[in-house]
């Protein structure tokens, strides 16, 4: 082989060299953006459940308090109906 031949053999081999590189280099930039996007997705979601259960905790304690309220108006219900019995039956 002839020097000239030699460095287009080299030149060839560092340019594939370089475009491996830079191939590489992009293939981690997208992937550090993909990360990125998914710890912010992971983010999101996690603020959502969060919000999520503190309104599922706000809204047992609305049912739990409207179950008490009505035992208090079915008991004075029929503490009323019995009073109305009383008197009727006199």
């Amino acid at each position: 082989m002839t020097p000239t031949g030699k460095i287009e053999a080299a030149l060839n081999q560092l340019r594939q060299a370089i475009s491996g590189l830079e191939n590489a280099v992009e293939m981690r930039i997208e992937h550090q953006r993909e990360q990125g996007e998914i710890e912010g997705e992971v983010r999101r979601i996690h603020a959502d459940r969060s919000k999520l259960a503190q309104e599922l905790d706000q809204a047992e304690f609305r049912a739990n308090r409207l179950e008490e309220v009505n035992r208090e108006v079915s008991r004075r219900l029929v503490t009323a109906m019995e009073t109305i019995r009383a008197v009727l039956d006199r």
